[in-house]
């Protein structure tokens, strides 16, 4: 009896609730269509609406038939407006660029098409193409059923970064400029701007023997791959005879090695704005990282960059310029490049060479620290970057070299010092 009067009970809770939800999603719906039909009513019109209610309610109070009129005439304007917003602009867009990585100078081409596939014709429209920060527009004339339409399009690339191209947006709207209805179409493509490099010959920067390291076409007397049998030398070792050839030819032999090359080049770039001068100094320090890590990536080495505050990739070298398109200057408290090469020390303690690139504000006993926290036995290059110098300079700081370089173009002759 008890468990019938409950459920008597519940019942109606159970209704309303049901009710409830019922209106939860009509209204989420109407909400959802407000929203779109206030998106699409410009400052201006909202601005002649209410002039035209204040005109109308101010006629009827005072009697004068002028503000009535002109509260009439307003709002026919507006809803002459509001017409051209009818009819649909289903397009079929396709957004192509020519090249999505292009060198900062450059210019990106691309081609915008749009298509009617529908069975009615679309009346012009106004298409929308965000690039970065910017905008282009592209007047549309009126599309009949199965026509095409292209637009060429070309971005400059005066500044070294990631663009965002897209999303396409139609826009239809009046002449007056009171309503406007965008409809995306089309994914954004992201454009990368590679920052300007240079290709320079030469020998690495410096290995180090190890197990794990690739043959050379050096030759040693002490090494792990084996090359050959040489004929003893006096102040060879003697724990490299070749015993059973010695006995067969009657001569002394002794094994011959090729120097084995630990692969991992490390670069560590400073992007902290205290580090450089100009904005100039940053962008060539960028550049002088993107040079030498190419360099390296073509010698089959393994190579690591990292900034503050995170690794970039750079396995190959779309990665590493990649990567690079998208560096930024940090603010100086997220470290400098002494912080920077603790934290390669404690994150790449295998490393066989590190290169570490700063600007020409890094102070000589910062760049000294920075220089003996690299990781145990590895090869130190600095380089810094000064846009006033006008012919690479180089000198020693501890165990490591340091060049400063003003120009792309002085990176060559500055590592052929170097290895001199």
């Amino acid at each position: 009896m008890t468990t019938e009067v409950l459920q008597t009970a519940d019942a109606p809770t159970t209704r309303d609730a049901g009710w409830r939800d019922v209106a939860a999603v009509i209204g989420a719906r109407v909400l959802t269509r407000l929203q779109l039909v206030a998106r699409a009513i410009r400052p201006l019109a909202w601005v002649l609406m209410a002039l035209s209610v204040g005109f109308w309610i101010l006629g009827q109070i005072a009697g004068w038939a002028e503000f009535t009129i002109a509260a009439v005439v307003i709002a026919i304007t507006v809803a002459l407006c509001a017409l051209f917003l009818i009819g649909r602009t289903a397009y079929d867009v396709s957004l192509d660029l020519a090249r999505t990585r292009v060198v900062v100078g450059e210019r990106a081409v691309g081609a915008l098409t749009l298509a009617n596939h529908g069975t009615r014709a679309i009346l012009p429209s106004r298409v929308v193409l965000p690039v970065g920060s910017g905008r282009g527009e592209f007047g549309i004339q009126r599309l009949a059923p199965g026509a095409e339409a292209e637009e060429l399009f070309a971005i400059p690339t005066q500044r070294r970064g990631v663009v965002k191209v897209g999303p396409v947006s139609v826009v239809r709207g009046d002449p007056l400029g009171l309503f406007e209805r965008a409809h995306r179409r089309d994914d954004p493509v992201d454009l990368f701007v590679h920052p300007r490099t240079i290709v320079f010959d030469g020998q690495s920067l410096g290995f180090l023997r190890d197990l794990e390291g690739m043959p050379a076409a050096d030759l040693s007397r002490d090494d792990v791959s084996f090359h050959a049998l040489i004929e003893y030398q006096p102040g060879d070792d003697l724990r490299h005879v070749h015993w059973k050839s010695t006995a067969r030819t009657g001569t002394m032999m002794l094994r011959q090695y090729e120097e084995t090359r630990r692969s991992h080049f490390v670069i560590g770039l400073s992007r902290s704005s205290g580090d450089y001068s100009t904005a100039e100094d940053f962008e060539l320090a960028i550049s002088a990282a993107g040079s030498i890590g190419l360099r390296a990536i073509r010698d089959s080495q393994r190579v690591d960059m990292r900034v503050q505050g995170r690794e970039l990739p750079a396995g190959t070298g779309k990665q590493l310029l990649d990567s690079l398109s998208g560096v930024e200057n940090s603010k100086p408290r997220d470290g400098g490049i002494a912080d920077l090469a603790g934290i390669l020390a404690r994150t790449m303690p295998l490393a066989s060479v590190v290169v570490l690139v700063c600007g020409a504000k890094v102070r000589a006993d910062d760049l000294r620290l920075a220089c003996s926290r690299v990781p145990f036995g590895a090869r130190v290059l600095a380089v810094v970057t000064d846009t006033t110098v006008s012919s690479p300079a180089l000198r020693r700081i501890g165990d490591a070299d340091v060049v400063t370089v003003g120009a792309l173009e002085q990176i060559p002759l500055a590592l052929q010092k170097v290895l001199a």
